[in-house]
């Protein structure tokens, strides 16, 4: 019997279609690599078709067969930075991938202060976006999008950094890749996945918190707001799960506004979000992150509290935070618009601890101990070695108390790089809180221009009503 011309055209589509190659959207032409890595390489193709893959920087040929759940994985072996370089998949068709640097990769992944750019009216990217055209700079920006489970692929495509690119590609990231391009003179490649408004639990995969009890009844005070999702795990699944696979060097984050609420568990959920996300891409990626800024949050002292957890959550393995209390002036204004001051910040951890470069100062001075002299308290810190200095006549937000714990402005004045404070008010006191409020604005520096971060000597009940 004669098969209709029709039906045989479509059935030709439909296998012809199920023949080829497919790759995820990170995989493409004008990617970043990480160099001197082994990178993976993965997509879809019928199940059995034997597929090579051929690396133009040695034209090495690497071979794969796909399982019978139509997937394929391999891994290739990327040299010193470089490029452009293309690389060539052949199967029951042929992919050509073209314009491929070999340098450092970078997720950038957050909140708001995360995703603002250009089109946000930043004044820092508008003075920067007729020279931003750096052909060694690339960008991935994720597109927002949720899902109940891990997803494979997302919407996005590599972009070179060019002035219409930062209209929409984040700030902070991006002054970040560029002192880093600047310092280190390699490629570098950005993936944004940020989302304005959310809470770090939709960036946590979900198994994480729905096996933990304390995290479980935290997740239910973050209410839908209607502009964001605030289901566990929905932002993880859908614009950072599918990207898991592609070897990174690290991670910058920038979020907590909208865990100020659950500030008493923050630190437990970030730290398990860091962990899960370095399990997920089989690497103990350095992260570092932005402590949030002074503002004026409904609930006292939860952002104080927030920044304390943030700060705390440095004792996890290979992160670093910066401070930020010096780069707004506006404390009704959750979106400071300094994005890059905390970009080259971030930018310095990197520098210094991934790169090991020196004559980067990253190090914000931390509170260390606490010496009680009759009346006075001295104050000692960490990474303050070259000294600290209070700018303008007197240090502000610096407040002490007694065994009461009532507390009352102090004076405070810097003596061998140590802080010594006192009230007439307290006799005998016993505490010492620095910049530790929703809107405080220290003036308390290291010699080296970072300011200290915010802290508090006790562990009393901090009131939030």
């Amino acid at each position: 019997m004669k098969v209709p011309l029709l039906l045989w055209l479509l059935t030709s589509c439909v296998l012809s279609s199920r023949a080829n190659i497919r790759l995820p959207k990170v995989l493409s032409s004008n990617m970043v690599l990480q160099q001197q890595s082994q990178v993976k390489l993965w997509g879809w193709a019928d199940p059995g078709e034997r597929i090579s893959i051929t690396t133009s920087w040695n034209q090495q040929v690497y071979t794969v067969t796909t399982a019978g759940d139509a997937g394929w994985i391999t891994t290739i072996i990327t040299p010193a930075a470089g490029g452009p370089y293309s690389i060539t998949l052949k199967g029951k068709n042929t992919i050509e991938l073209q314009n491929i640097l070999l340098g450092e990769v970078w997720v950038c992944s957050g909140q708001s202060n995360m995703e603002m750019c250009g089109n946000w009216g930043l004044k820092d990217i508008k003075a920067i976006q007729p020279t931003a055209y750096n052909s060694n700079i690339r960008f991935f920006k994720i597109a927002k999008t949720t899902a109940a489970h891990p997803q494979d692929d997302v919407t996005a495509q590599w972009a070179t950094c060019d002035s219409a690119a930062l209209n929409t590609f984040s700030a902070v990231g991006y002054f970040f890749g560029r002192k880093l391009n600047e310092q280190l003179n390699v490629p570098i490649g950005l993936i944004d996945a940020s989302w304005g408004g959310t809470a770090a639990e939709v960036w946590t995969p979900d198994s994480i918190i729905s096996n933990n009890p304390v995290l479980k009844e935290a997740a239910t005070h973050i209410l839908p707001n209607g502009m964001c999702p605030h289901l566990a795990g929905v932002a993880w699944n859908a614009m950072l799960a599918p990207v898991t696979s592609y070897t990174i060097a690290g991670a910058i984050w920038y979020q907590g506004e909208n865990n100020t609420g659950t500030a008493a568990t923050y630190r437990l959920l970030f730290t398990a979000m860091i962990d899960a996300w370095r399990n997920a891409w089989h690497q103990s990626f350095p992260f570092y992150f932005v402590q949030i800024a002074p503002f004026n949050y409904r609930e006292k002292n939860t952002g104080a509290l927030l920044r304390e957890a943030q700060q705390q959550s440095m004792q996890h393995p290979n992160t670093g935070m910066i401070v930020t209390t010096d780069i707004t002036g506006n404390v009704y204004d959750v979106h400071p618009a300094n994005k890059h001051d905390v970009g080259y910040r971030l930018a310095n951890w990197a520098l210094g601890e991934t790169y090991h470069r020196q004559g980067f100062i990253y190090r914000n001075p931390l509170f260390k101990e606490m010496m009680i002299r009759k009346d006075k308290v001295i104050i000692s810190f960490e990474h303050a070695q070259q000294g600290l200095l209070i700018k303008g006549d007197s240090l502000t937000e610096v407040f002490i108390a007694g065994n009461d714990r009532q507390f009352y402005p102090a004076r405070a004045t810097v003596k061998n790089n140590a802080l010594v404070v006192w009230s007439n008010e307290v006799k005998q006191p016993v505490a010492v809180r620095y910049a530790f409020s929703n809107t405080a604005i220290g003036n308390l520096f290291s010699k080296n221009g970072l300011p200290v971060a915010p802290f508090r000597t006790d562990h009393w009940e901090v009131p939030t009503k």
